[in-house]
């Protein structure tokens, strides 16, 4: 890539990161699968890590929370073992996505110092790979919505929207932080942190509409608003109304506005990180 002594526009990038990611594109989803493939290289079990850890994860919450502490009610009718499925199988590629985003310049460090490689196709092919084991829990999660009596309804049809917006939200998300701590690891370590926090503050496993019930505080109302400018909650529960509300995506225009309106910002730190520091990133790395 040939880049003269100006500094390029926000435009001027944006235009060449289209540019890259076609021109680039066979190459994008050969280095996808080679990612997928890095990621278990050397398990006994292979791929089936991918579907063993998901399961194994809701298991546990499930356990916990229905079993343990005898909290796990159905919610609006429907058993708490699906509700918690339709929400948190998004959450497994976010969280990925959050962290692994973060690291994914520094895990490829080799293509950016060593040869000539588009730098912002890095965070897509690594989240492809990504995207690949979730498709593959979406199908499994429609079977076993069907064996328990919720058959697939036209609402799903929706289901690769929320993928799309989720996949190019968090890509943003992944060429911003890959960036930044490809300077400094402080800022992994950081992202790695409030990621539990995330998780708990994003209604994954809990209602988050108890907080406007009968005994609902002023304080509670306005978590509640907080909460729903969450990009993570939008996801969530954009999945449960394919899965279980039968909502759809428009049926909603304020919690979608809110949601484009971060992308729109996450997508310009993007490109102020990659325009401030593209020139210091091999250097560092």
């Amino acid at each position: 890539m040939v880049r003269s002594g100006k500094r390029e526009s926000y435009l001027q990038i944006f235009i060449e990161n289209l540019r890259e990611h076609w021109l680039n594109r066979t190459q994008i989803a050969r280095l996808s699968v080679a990612d997928l493939k890095k990621t278990y290289h050397g398990a006994a079990l292979g791929w089936s890590w991918a579907v063993i850890k998901p399961v194994f994860t809701i298991f546990i919450y499930w356990f916990a929370i229905d079993i343990g502490l005898r909290s796990g009610k159905p919610i609006n009718d429907y058993p708490y073992i699906l509700w918690l499925m339709a929400g948190i199988i998004p959450w497994f590629f976010m969280n990925d996505a959050l962290t692994g985003g973060t690291e994914c310049i520094r895990r490829y460090s080799y293509l950016v110092t060593k040869m000539k490689f588009p730098v912002m196709t890095i965070p897509t092919f690594t989240n492809l790979s990504k995207l690949f084991v979730h498709i593959c829990l979406i199908v499994a999660e429609v079977a076993v919505f069907w064996c328990a009596g919720y058959p697939p309804t036209v609402y799903m049809l929706q289901i690769p929207i929320y993928m799309l917006l989720m996949f190019l939200f968090f890509n943003a998300w992944s060429l911003f932080s890959g960036m930044v701590s490809a300077i400094g690891k402080d800022f992994s370590n950081l992202v790695r942190s409030l990621t539990v926090g995330v998780f708990w503050l994003s209604g994954i496993i809990w209602n988050i509409d108890n907080l406007t019930g009968p005994n609902s505080t002023p304080t509670k109302q306005f978590l509640y608003k907080l909460m729903m400018i969450n990009p993570v909650t939008f996801i969530c529960y954009g999945y449960r109304n394919a899965f279980l509300y039968n909502t759809w995506i428009w049926d909603q225009p304020k919690r979608l506005l809110y949601f484009l309106c971060w992308y729109v910002l996450l997508a310009l730190l993007s490109l102020w990180a990659y325009r401030k520091l593209y020139k210091e990133v091999p250097d560092v790395l």
